[in-house]
Parts: structure tokens; sequence; C-alpha cells
């Protein structure tokens, strides 16, 4: 059995656990989360 995790919905996971741990932090890792996806989308992850 393959077992492969992407990065998105490890992200995602992680930044959600810490929005509910830290409600305060929502607005950082979302900026952190849009700053990251739009670099993969400028430079491309081939």
């Amino acid at each position: 059995m393959n077992i492969s995790l992407s990065i998105g919905p490890l992200v995602s996971l992680i930044a959600g656990i810490l929005i509910l741990l830290m409600p305060r932090l929502l607005n950082y890792i979302v900026a952190l989360y849009l700053i990251i996806i739009g670099l993969l989308g400028l430079f491309g992850t081939r």
C-alpha cells in the first residue's frame, strides 16, 4: 500500500489546527497560505 501526501491538504490541516488553538493567527495563516500558493503558481512546481 502506497501512501503519498500532497502539500495542500497537509498545510490546510495544520492551519486548521493552529486556528482552533489560537484564533488570532487566522489573518497571518491565511495571508501566508495565499502568498505561498501565489508563489507556487507563478514559479511552478514541475
